[in-house]
């Protein structure tokens, strides 16, 4: 039987850099490459829309993934007031039912050590995208997407039942998730305990999956894992708060 905490519990994937002067044409590239690179992975991520006031109105404004149109849609989040701040764009994957949905919330541009540049995507909890979605295999190609598109800072994928566990969530410090995803500007990482998984994604860092099997915060021997990784990467210097960028 199915925990029922873990029934409960929500997931998240988040991309992370800190201040990086990019236009909105810098922007949409990446965006584009992101969502190009997400549609192969599962049909969770294979089309978007622009926020709306309801559904309905959501529904009536799908997002044509062109390099062009994403421009067009990333200038439409141009802070008015603040250049340095960037953009900011909200999409959501159209999904019929809420807790099977799929939101993006990007932070992009932005040059301001004030505000952290960021890629989220709110991943659905239950119901047959979830059960897709919340894979290993998904994810870690979900996490590869972001590092390449992104170039962040880190990435990860947790629970955030786990976060709320956690006595710091400030997105200036790198957290222990499921999968976890470091800039190998950050350094080497070193061996770690079984079951954990270490790769490199390109040339641009490494990727860690802490478990083949579904990350929850109801199963103490994965909260612990997750503390062990993390004293273990703490140690190696490779936890540093995020650094402004030149």
């Amino acid at each position: 039987m199915t925990d029922p905490i873990e029934e409960e519990e929500s997931y998240f994937a988040g991309a992370y850099w800190g201040a990086r002067k990019e236009s909105s044409e810098e922007c949409a590239a990446r965006l584009e490459a992101f969502f190009r690179r997400i549609a192969h992975l599962d049909p969770a991520f294979a089309r978007w829309f622009r926020q709306g006031k309801s559904r309905a109105d959501a529904l009536k404004h799908p997002i044509d993934a062109t390099l062009v149109d994403l421009e067009k849609l990333i200038r439409r989040g141009k802070d008015r007031v603040v250049e340095e701040l960037g953009y900011r764009v909200g999409a959501w994957n159209g999904a019929t039912d809420d807790e099977d949905g799929c939101s993006l919330k990007l932070t992009c541009g932005g040059s301001s050590p004030r505000v952290s540049n960021s890629c989220v995507l709110e991943l659905p909890s239950r119901g047959p995208n979830a059960a897709r979605v919340l894979t290993e295999p998904v994810l870690r190609g979900l996490m590869k997407s972001m590092a390449t598109a992104w170039e962040p800072d880190f990435a990860v994928v947790m629970s955030s039942t786990h976060l709320r566990m956690l006595r710091d969530n400030d997105p200036a410090e790198i957290w222990p998730g499921w999968l976890i995803y470091l800039s190998r500007h950050r350094g080497t990482v070193p061996p770690l305990p079984a079951p954990v998984s270490i790769e490199s994604v390109e040339d641009k860092g490494t990727l860690i999956v802490l478990t083949r099997e579904r990350f929850t915060a109801s199963k103490s021997e994965h909260v612990t894992l997750a503390e062990r990784v993390r004293e273990r990467l703490d140690r190696e210097g490779l936890l540093k708060s995020l650094q402004v960028q030149s």
